[in-house]
């Protein structure tokens, strides 16, 4: 497509674009913009990146970015993610159940990626800082957004006084995003989902020396999962089973009025899984106290939109991204991916109109009207699997084992979001009669 070149025949100037928060929506949506030439200074409020976390998935749809678009990455990635090939199941007391085998969709649509949050991160942040059109800057605390329709321009003030401005602003921010306020002309607060998620990842060594434990990491990477009534217990041996992690997810009724993640205490995991396998058990007990975290699942209504209606009700300038806009149950293993493709589409949206700002909104409103749908549905999976797993049917489980094995669809997973939006922009486009 071309674009009419300004008047005294200069090729436009590149675009400029804000992005506020550096996790994996951030990241993405930095890279894929600098690698269509677009400018981008990337704000993130902690000053220092440290490797926290525990272990992160990605579904095929979003591995795919990892191999093909960022060279080098993948191959300093791949060591570190976990290999097993299948997940064993088993009731809360023990008692084997099925194996659920990914091998096929290796095989037919990619590899997946589990591995620790903090290791993935650094890799592609190390990789970002290395780009010559994405400005980094970190200690920046973002505390207000605002648009200027006359000079054409989106921007953020800072706690220090800070301005920046851009053509475009994505706030990447998270669930409590101050972006959303100038997005959806309100305040809004997370809410509780009702469940929480206990945890940990430690090295594995006293699990080696334990005759209860010793299976899940002498043979290298493992992935086994417990089933019980409103709780699933996951435990996945990585590095060659040098590292341990599991999660717990249960019940929970906690205040999340200023914070979501505490330090997690054993005694109270250890009489939540009270009567459960043996096994369980003792992954609990063996989990250093200070890598167990109790992190409780929010939630936010669907949004409205997630691109700002601009001065005059027809579009504006900044949108959200990630949880920003869509906030994910870990049960829907798609929340890192979806922000990952949020980032892709945005980006190949923006290179569409090829530095004419006169387009910009026109493409913030095809890459919303891409996204929006597809991203509810794949939430709804969520939603599905953990009322699968928490609501389980025993008899009907124990005729058909299978039936408690994760969904893996086609549609989710062997998408090319780039590819997608470049093949539907025109089309979009039409349809929003732009």
């Amino acid at each position: 497509m071309t674009t009419p070149s300004p008047s005294n025949g200069n090729p436009p100037t590149p675009l400029k674009v804000i992005i506020i928060g550096a996790g994996f929506a951030g990241l993405t949506a930095s890279l894929e913009l600098s690698r269509k030439n677009i400018h981008v200074t990337l704000l993130e409020k902690a000053p220092v990146l440290a490797p926290l976390g525990d272990i992160i998935s990605f579904g095929q749809n979003s591995t795919r970015f990892f191999q093909k678009n960022w060279p080098g990455v993948w191959d300093q990635l791949f060591p570190l993610i976990h290999k097993a090939e299948e997940i064993h199941f088993h009731d809360w007391t023990g008692n084997y159940v099925t194996t659920q085998s990914f091998k096929k969709e290796h095989e037919e649509w990619g590899i997946k990626i589990n591995g620790h949050r903090g290791e993935i991160h650094g890799i592609l942040f190390e990789y970002a800082k290395r780009q010559e059109n994405v400005e980094v800057k970190l200690g920046t605390n973002v505390v207000d957004y605002f648009e200027d329709e006359e000079r054409g321009l989106a921007g953020v003030r800072t706690d220090k006084g800070e301005v920046f401005t851009a053509d475009v602003v994505l706030s990447a921010e998270g669930v409590r995003s101050r972006g959303r306020k100038l997005v959806l002309g309100f305040e809004d607060k997370p809410l509780p989902s009702g469940y929480a998620v206990y945890r940990a990842w430690y090295p594995a060594d006293e699990l080696l020396k334990n005759p209860v434990t010793k299976h899940l990491v002498e043979k290298g990477d493992s992935h086994y999962g417990w089933i019980g009534r409103d709780i699933h217990f996951l435990a996945a041996g990585l590095h060659d089973g040098k590292t341990m992690s599991w999660v717990c997810t249960h019940k929970d009724d906690g205040d999340i009025k200023e914070s979501w993640q505490f330090p997690g205490e054993k005694q109270e995991v250890v009489k939540l899984l009270e009567g459960w396998d043996p096994v369980v058990m003792e992954l609990v007990k063996a989990t250093p106290p200070d890598r167990l975290f109790d992190y409780k699942l929010v939630f936010r209504d669907p949004l409205p939109r997630f691109v700002s209606e601009g001065v005059d009700g027809k579009g504006g300038r900044t949108a959200l991204i990630g949880d920003a806009a869509h906030p994910f149950l870990p049960t829907s293993i798609q929340g890192a991916s979806q922000a990952m493709e949020d980032g892709v589409v945005l980006a190949a949206c923006l290179d569409v109109i090829q530095g004419d700002r006169r387009r910009v909104k026109e493409a913030l409103k095809v890459w919303e009207r891409i996204r929006y749908k597809r991203v509810h549905e794949v939430q709804k999976t969520g939603v599905a699997t953990r009322e699968q797993w928490h609501k389980a049917d025993w008899e009907a489980i124990w005729k058909d084992p299978e039936s408690l094995h994760l969904k893996r669809e086609k549609w989710i997973l062997d998408f090319d979001a780039e590819a997608n939006a470049y093949e539907t922009y025109e089309s979009v486009k039409r349809e929003l009669g732009l």
